[in-house]
């Protein structure tokens, strides 16, 4: 049985392989006819990191300025990506401010996405054991396969 992916969930972001991810996306929503989506998720707290302090129970300070630009941005690229899926039936973007993992399931879910495809920053080691992986967690929660292209992506 052949496969049919009619909603394909993109998830981009600002690492080295988001770049073959959209390659990757882009010639199977040709393939299918398949409509697509492109999501990036600005995390609140990263926005600014200045006076944070986890041990002392100091939380990042949001700038909602600092927010508003990154998402103007974000909504920039967006646009462009957008432009470059030619051969999809229909593109939409979603620009969230929220947790990665959380993000990328949850509208997937909501969207009906048949297919996931995202970068893998491939962080190993103590990197690794610290930040976790999203494509990881995508993987064990999505309701749907997932494509991850890896950071040897060439």
């Amino acid at each position: 049985m052949k496969q049919r992916f009619n909603r394909i969930l993109v998830a981009v972001d600002d690492s080295p392989c988001t770049e073959k991810a959209i390659e990757y996306a882009k010639d199977i929503a040709q393939e299918f006819n398949s409509v697509v989506a492109l999501i990036t998720v600005v995390p609140p707290n990263t926005v600014s990191n200045i006076g944070a302090d986890p041990i002392m129970g100091q939380q990042p300070i949001i700038i909602p300025e600092a927010l508003e630009i990154q998402m103007e941005s974000a909504s920039d690229e967006l646009r462009k990506l957008a432009a470059e899926f030619t051969g999809a039936q229909e593109v939409f973007v979603f620009n969230k401010v929220g947790g990665i993992r959380d993000e990328i399931i949850d509208t997937a879910a909501s969207w009906s996405a048949d297919l996931i495809i995202m970068g893998s920053n491939g962080r190993t080691g103590f990197e690794h054991l610290i930040s976790g992986s999203v494509s990881e967690s995508v993987i064990r929660k999505a309701s749907c396969p997932v494509l991850v292209i890896p950071n040897k992506c060439d």
